[in-house]
Order: structure tokens, then sequence, then C-alpha cells
């Protein structure tokens, strides 16, 4: 695979790259095989949470509070105040988090059935959620004033769940360009908002020390377009297009941040909202990022490789080197290589409308997914808004408890298994449903009780109807002229109704049960 020529080289002096089996080029991380444990565990829960939730506006609020006229920024302007004056550095100071019990959340998310969780130690924001060496906009020292990562880390460690870490700073340079706008009519036309502010303007104020360029990064020339279009950043979201390029103190404190992570937590996991790896193809930061944390790992586990890396908008090539990440779908196709989905029940910050007008993702419609994902050779890790004050909903442990209840029941189907040699039959696997880009083509085709997802272990075959069977369940490629293996026995799972099915030539007929132990899917156990 050939290398590219980054126009920053980050300095490793202060955090140098662990020698060991891996380098920081593709063709070194090629090597990467994904560990056993992961691909055994299916489904992981996340705590996507930071001060972005305190105003319980949902996604991007750091960002769209300072689109003039926009429903984030008038919500902001009447309850915070104007942005020039009252910016997202106090919306940091806000966020006390009084109620953020993690242990309690993550014995809640183990009792799910979730097999790994994940934490996230910065977003867009660009704050650390960590005692950060090298952010002094970390949450021990402004907003909850808490150790977050580390909070969520022993909990995970209490509860023996592996434990995965979130990164997403790389995009503040960009993400945080609209602080540098006015507005352009009203009584602050002309006045900057808080973008562009140093440690200076801070004498006599909350943030007497600090300065806001680290949070902010706004010390450059804007990226094409984002003066006034607030969607410019799609099209740059890998350094194209007219976007900015950070530079080389940005990278540099990325890559040191990021370092310090890996060699504090150790994690299991580590996940990059990245095309392909942070910085890539501008800067190496993400390559030498990638071989530290693998050879790191091997060194914590006596020579074994037990990490898992993720990133989005993989090449084929780049596919061997970590675990491909979709956003919000999934694709149409079984895998060969192991992936995942990672999602969310609402936005991904908190969101009280949400709330309010029951827009949560069902039990059943989650269920769905992580069956049809796991029959594609994927993991589905699904995200629990975590409300400002560190609780979840009443609406929310509902959702969780109906996962639960079936997963009890019907987790032999999940876990462990393998894609069988068809990953389903129904009407949804005729549908042609392309990714866009990171993903985000969740929700456009229906399941339904017609559609039937497969996986296997062992001499089982685990067939999964998604829904409660309307007539008997035929499987045309468990006919005998199709599959040679002897069937001995169907059961459901959940049930001691004895089941009646023929396995005809060209199908398997199975006669629809007298009752069923759950209204989500069925499971029909076949063993041979």
């Amino acid at each position: 695979m050939a290398q590219e020529n980054p126009q920053v080289i980050v300095n490793t002096d202060q955090e140098p790259v662990a020698s060991g089996k891996f380098s920081p080029t593709w063709e070194s991380l090629q090597q990467y095989e994904v560990p056993e444990w992961y691909r055994n565990a299916k489904f992981g829960i996340w705590a996507h949470w930071g001060p972005q939730c305190q105003p319980e506006q949902g996604d991007w609020y750091g960002r769209f509070i300072y689109d003039e006229g926009g429903e984030q920024n008038k919500w902001h302007v009447e309850n915070y105040g104007h942005p020039s004056k009252v910016g997202f550095k106090d919306v940091i100071n806000d966020w006390k988090a009084e109620n953020w019990d993690p242990e309690k959340l993550v014995a809640l998310y183990k009792k799910v059935g979730a097999q790994y969780f994940f934490a996230m130690a910065n977003h867009h924001d660009n704050l650390d959620l960590w005692d950060s060496k090298y952010q002094e906009w970390n949450s021990v020292r402004v907003g909850p004033k808490k150790d977050i990562v580390t909070g969520w880390a022993e909990a995970a460690k209490k509860y023996d769940l592996p434990f995965g870490i979130s990164v997403h700073a790389t995009h503040a340079w960009t993400w945080f360009e609209t602080s540098q706008r006015s507005d352009k009519k009203g009584e602050f036309a002309g006045i900057p908002y808080d973008g562009k502010l140093t440690k200076e303007d801070g004498k006599g104020t909350w943030w007497e020390g600090l300065d806001p360029q680290k949070l902010y990064a706004q010390n450059h020339l804007l990226s094409k377009g984002s003066e006034d279009d607030i969607k410019a950043l799609w099209g740059q979201w890998h350094w194209e297009n007219g976007a900015s390029v950070p530079d080389q103190e940005f990278c540099d404190r990325f890559y040191n941040r990021t370092m310090e992570l890996i060699n504090k937590y150790n994690p299991d996991l580590l996940y990059f909202d990245d095309t392909a790896l942070p910085l890539y193809p501008i800067s190496d930061a993400g390559l030498k990022i990638a071989a530290h944390y693998y050879n790191h790992n091997m060194a914590t586990h006596n020579g074994k490789l037990k990490a898992v890396l993720f990133g989005k908008v993989l090449t084929e090539e780049q596919k061997q080197c970590m675990v491909w990440d979709v956003e919000r779908g999934a694709p149409d196709k079984a895998q060969p290589d192991a992936w995942q989905t990672c999602t969310c029940i609402g936005d991904w910050h908190y969101k009280r409308s949400i709330y309010d007008e029951k827009g949560y993702k069902s039990a059943k419609t989650v269920i769905h997914m992580l069956i049809d994902i796991v029959s594609k050779n994927g993991n589905l890790l699904l995200n629990i808004p975590v409300r400002g004050d560190g609780s979840i909903d009443s609406k929310e442990v509902d959702i969780l408890e109906g996962i639960a209840a079936w997963m009890n029941v019907n987790k032999e189907s999940i876990f462990d298994t393998r894609p069988w040699k068809i990953y389903g039959e129904g009407p949804a696997t005729d549908s042609i449903n392309p990714l866009d880009s990171a993903g985000f083509n969740e929700g456009k085709v229906k399941l339904s009780e017609k559609d039937i997802r497969f996986n296997q272990k062992g001499n089982m075959l685990y067939a999964t109807v998604l829904g409660v069977p309307a007539q008997d369940i035929i499987i045309k490629s468990l006919g005998k002229d199709g599959h040679k293996a002897k069937i001995k026995k169907i059961e459901v799972l959940g049930s001691k109704e004895k089941i009646k099915w023929k396995q005809k030539a060209n199908s398997l007929v199975i006669s629809k049960p007298i009752t069923t132990p759950n209204d989500i899917a069925v499971v029909f156990k076949v063993s041979y």
C-alpha cells in the first residue's frame, strides 16, 4: 500500500512509540488479527457523554450554538446568553455531573448483556475527560472537576468488562470554526463570538489562567465556506475540499494526549471518529498511535495482541489493519472480516425532546439490529445517552430492561457465534441499501417476521425470525438438496413446546408454534 507524504510529522520526544512487532506504516499494520474475544463478544454499550449533554439539546451543540438563527443558537441565547459573551467554555463550566454513578450504570449495562463497555475520552469540543497532562481544559480542572475516564475504567474493571475509549478531538480545529463568526444582524451584529479569545482576556473571569485557544484552537484561517455554510465541514471531514490543515502544535498535542490515554488506561478497545486514522493523511500521528497501541497492548499481554482498534471509511487494505466501524448503519451483505456498527437509541448527546416525544429506538428495534449485524459478522456498539447530571432517564431504563429480557433467554444465539453460509432469507435480503460515506443507512430497510437471520455455533444453527411468525416458517437454504447435514432436532429458545417440522428437497418447513416466548424475535435452534 502506498504511503502518502504527510504535511505534519509529529514530535515523539515526550511520548515515544513503543517498539515491537508493529511499525507506523500501513504495510506493518496489516499484520493485525482481530482477537477472538472480540469476535465472541458481539454487543457493547457506550457512554458517549460529555459537556454537550448538559443543555440536553442534542448533537454538536458546541458547534451549532455559533450558527446564527439556528435552533441550538436560539436556545443558547435564551438560556445561557449571547455567544459573544457566553460560549461553549461556559457550558463546560455549567456541567457538574452531580448524579453520576459509574458503578451503577456499568452494572446495569452488564445485566443487559453488554460484553464490553466504552467511554468517551473527548469529543470534537476538545475537552479531555481525564486528568490530562497535555490539555489544561480537562474535566478535573473545569466543569465537574471529576476524572470521568478513570471513574468509568474502574467501574468496567469491577464488573469484568473489557474497557473501550473513544477519541474524537482531531476535528476541533475545523469543528469550532463557527466560533470565529459574529452575528450578521441585530444588536450583536459584527461583535465576534468567543472563539478568538486569548489567555489575557480571562483576567477576572472564572476561567482566569486558562487559554481559550487550547480549547477552541481557532488561531488560524477558516476552511473554505466555513464563514457561511454550517454544513461545509461535512464535505471536509477527510481534510480535503478546502479544509484548513491543523498546524504542528495542534497535531503534536493531539498525539501526546492520545498516547497518554493509551499508556494510562491500557484500553482493550480504542475508537477514532476519523476516516482511517486520526489526522490521516495530513499527519503521521494516527499511524504512530496505532503502532504504539498494538505494541503496548502486546507488551502487557505476554506478547499476545488483545487490542481492538476502530476506523471509519476504510479501504479493503485498511480493513486488514483494524476493525471497520460503520456509523448508524450496516452493510447490506455479510462481511469476510469482523466489523462493528456504532449507533444510538437517540442522539449521540442527550436530547430532552427525544425523551418527551418518545423518540428512542425500542428494545425490539435494537434487538433486530443486533441480530442482523451478528448474522453479517459484525458487532453492535450501542450508545445510551447520558444526561448532563450523569444519570439516564426512565425510558432508557425501560428499553434496557426490554433488551435484557430478550437476551436472558436468547443470548446463546448471539454470543460466541459465527456467520453461517448465508446471513439470511426474506424480503430484506433482496434490498440494496448502500452505505452513505461512514454509514447512515439505518432504518431504510424494514425488517419483519418474514425475515430470517442465521448464525452458528458448533453443530448448532440458529435461525431467528424477526418477529412473531404469522404462518409456517419456510427456510429454503435448509432443504435436503442444499443442506446435506441431517437435522436431528429443532426447538425454540425459551419454550418447551415440541416443534413440528419437515425437511423437503427444496426447503425446511417448520410448523408455526402455538405460542412464542416473546414478540421481538423468535429463535429456532437447529441441531444436526
